[in-house]
């Protein structure tokens, strides 16, 4: 369990070693050809130390890796602020984002796919403006109006995953709470649930209510989310979020664990056609 930075680095180091190794070279090798001591390449590939974006495309380059995709992630993983499309827009926004939330949007950018259940608000990907406004507001206190605004573009900004070229695979359970807290009023509430009936009939979106009927289950514990890759499922990983913080699981296990609970949510959760009618019956006053 560790914070988003430690995984990062874990992550692109394994990441690195694997692909060094699949080249036929020792760390020594490695070294040599790109000019450095064998203990930096050491100390990149258990995660020890941070590494530039110039270093990793070094290294990538000695390996001979073509993969412009996985390239591409890798450098991300380093920090680097290159690429198109989805990618990178949230470095505008760094003096009002704290560093694992950014972490939380690097990953969430670079994703093929991501599964999270939520257990009392509607996904970030999914709100409305007005109701990323009421969640924003009560979640964090204190903020003033201009603060406030760029907090709400950033969680409005996301949503852009799903309108990508690939788009992010979407897959969400969401507990019956969610759709029967009223955040913001009636009004505000009536317009999410719309938008929930809009998400539930894309492609790449997957919604599933759980509903108050299906009694205690695995996720009583808290929500989570889970990102896949699709260049490699090394770099797969579990996200609490606290109030404070969150924490990034990485190993096998966890995953494992996540993957199977999740598994378990969507098989008790009503399907997605069932939840698209129970969505609307609790919009229609059910």
């Amino acid at each position: 369990m560790q914070h988003g930075p430690a995984v990062r680095r874990r992550k692109l180091g394994a990441e690195l070693r694997a692909l060094r190794t699949s080249a036929g070279l020792t760390s020594g090798e490695a070294a040599r050809l790109v000019g450095w001591h064998q203990s930096k390449v050491s100390r990149i590939e258990t995660g020890a130390s941070g590494v530039k974006p110039a270093d990793v495309r070094l290294l990538l380059d000695a390996y001979a890796v073509a993969d412009a995709q996985l390239r591409e992630l890798l450098l991300v993983l380093a920090g680097s602020d290159e690429g198109g499309g989805r990618h990178h827009w949230w470095h505008a926004y760094r003096g009002v984002l704290p560093p694992t939330y950014r972490d939380f949007i690097s990953l969430e950018s670079q994703a093929s796919a991501m599964s999270t259940l939520e257990t009392s608000v509607v996904p970030g990907l999914l709100q409305t403006p007005a109701y990323a406004r009421a969640v924003t507001r009560a979640a964090v206190g204190g903020l003033d109006d201009e603060r406030l605004d760029a907090l709400v573009e950033v969680r409005l900004a996301r949503q852009d995953v799903l309108r990508s070229d690939p788009p992010l695979k979407l897959s969400a359970v969401l507990d019956e709470a969610v759709l029967r807290r009223e955040i913001g009023g009636p009004d505000v509430m009536e317009q999410q649930l719309e938008r929930l009936l809009e998400a539930a009939r894309l492609p790449q979106v997957r919604l599933q209510v759980l509903p108050f009927a299906a009694g205690a289950h695995v996720g009583v514990t808290g929500p989570f989310v889970i990102f896949s890759f699709s260049s490699t499922s090394d770099l797969d990983v579990v996200v609490l979020d606290h109030l404070t913080s969150s924490l990034y699981l990485e190993r096998k296990e966890d995953l494992r664990a996540y993957t199977e609970a999740f598994n378990a949510l969507q098989f008790h959760a009503l399907s997605p056609e069932d939840s698209l009618d129970y969505i609307a019956g609790i919009g229609d006053g059910a």
